[in-house]
């Protein structure tokens, strides 16, 4: 029986309030695990860029995690930028035991150092952008990010054995700096959100409308990411004042943070609560476990219309949980949702976004069917047996020349 393969995780950080690439790296190991492959996750004990404390977990030691190994690493000396030596020094002292690094986050340094090391000893990587090679994201310090491609990131492209991209429309529009690479295309995964116990006496598990006194009457949408520009709250809440004025009723719960920008998280709740919207919303903050699955299940249509995002998981996760879904086509799977006819499609301006919350709320019927259909899609494209199964495909393929 042949060796299962030996695969690093890279990634700065698997805290979860960092969202969707955390929670995407927990969910491949573990379906990789289940494939037979021997998982290895390398990353920090970082858990938030200004005032949240480190991750209680044991450092620089393997920890046991649903099949996969995890090794945290210090966070230190740039705790922003989510930076480890220790992680580093290990990385170039083990590389030879591997077969091959799949490596989380451009343009991040512990990112790019690995990528770095992992070119020199020679253990063939694999590259996730998250987005960052997107034009819309390079405009962002753009003339530092021209400098820091010179220096680390060219080099690491030219020498990835590929370039994992979410959906076809990433690696279509993403910037390469002039370097060849091969592209792979592979969606993330979404699994069941935790199940809903049945004690009453627990506020996490009670009715999120008697918890948050909404209405029975009136349908709530939900908007569940991180609180970022680039989200297109800017588009959203002006549609939702829009709503009200025309006297459409609904009830918007807000679930996010941003633990890197705390000043914009609370300029957008500022907004909300000094608006027409205060009387009809519910902050609640970053969610998970029990809250975010009741709250998955009592809404009645999710929300988001982010200016890019090259997936866009809790997208997938609210589809997954049968629920319609309002998305911009900055959302890069959104001609899946046209195809699968899962919800409605907005451009990146305020009035279409209106238009379409608008056509979303005028039929209790046509939400329920569309997020039917959502769900189907779901289970059928985002399942994660069957993406770690196209990921080991991939892998085996990458090493077939060294075999």
């Amino acid at each position: 029986m042949s060796q299962p393969l030996k695969i690093l995780q890279i990634i700065p950080s698997i805290s979860l309030v960092y969202g969707g690439p955390s929670q995407m790296v927990r969910g491949l190991s573990s379906a990789l695990a289940e494939k037979g492959a021997a998982v290895t996750v390398l990353t920090t004990d970082s858990n938030g860029d200004i005032d949240q404390p480190p991750l209680d977990v044991p450092l620089n030691t393997p920890v046991a995690t649903d099949g996969y190994e995890v090794i945290y690493f210090r966070c230190s000396p740039f705790r922003r930028y989510k930076f480890s030596l220790g992680l580093l020094k290990w990385l170039a002292q083990n590389a030879a035991d591997y077969d091959l690094a799949h490596i989380h986050a451009l343009f991040s340094p512990v990112s790019s150092a690995a990528a770095a090391i992992a070119r020199f000893k020679g253990l063939p990587y694999i590259l996730r952008p998250l987005g960052t090679l997107d034009p819309a994201d390079l405009q962002k310090k753009r003339q530092l990010k021209q400098i820091y491609v010179s220096l680390l990131e060219g080099p690491n492209i030219g020498g990835a054995a590929a370039l994992h991209f979410t959906s076809p429309q990433e690696a279509k529009v993403s910037e390469r700096f002039g370097h060849a690479a091969h592209d792979l295309v592979i969606p993330l995964g979404v699994s069941q959100t935790a199940p809903i116990h049945s004690d009453a006496d627990s506020d996490k598990t009670a009715s999120v409308r008697d918890r948050f006194g909404i209405p029975s009457h009136r349908p709530i949408i939900l908007y569940m990411s991180r609180i970022d520009p680039k989200k297109g709250l800017d588009l959203l809440l002006p549609a939702l004042e829009t709503l009200i004025q025309q006297g459409v009723d609904f009830h918007f719960i807000l679930c996010g943070a941003n633990p890197q920008d705390r000043n914009y998280e609370q300029q957008i709740q500022n907004r909300v609560q000094t608006s027409c919207l205060a009387e009809q919303s519910t902050l609640t903050g970053f969610v998970s476990g029990e809250l975010k699955a009741a709250l998955l299940k009592e809404s009645d249509l999710f929300v988001l219309p982010s200016y890019y995002e090259n997936f866009g998981i809790a997208v997938a996760e609210a589809m997954l949980a049968g629920k319609p879904v309002v998305i911009s086509d900055g959302v890069y799977i959104w001609e899946d949702i046209k195809a699968s006819n899962s919800g409605w499609i907005s451009d990146c301006e305020a009035d279409s976004l209106t238009q379409a919350l608008s056509q979303a709320l005028q039929s209790e019927t046509e939400r329920r069917k569309r997020g039917l259909n959502a769900k189907n899609y779901a289970l059928e494209h985002y399942s994660w047996p069957a993406i770690a199964q196209q990921t080991l495909s991939a892998y085996e393929q990458i090493l077939k020349p060294a075999q």
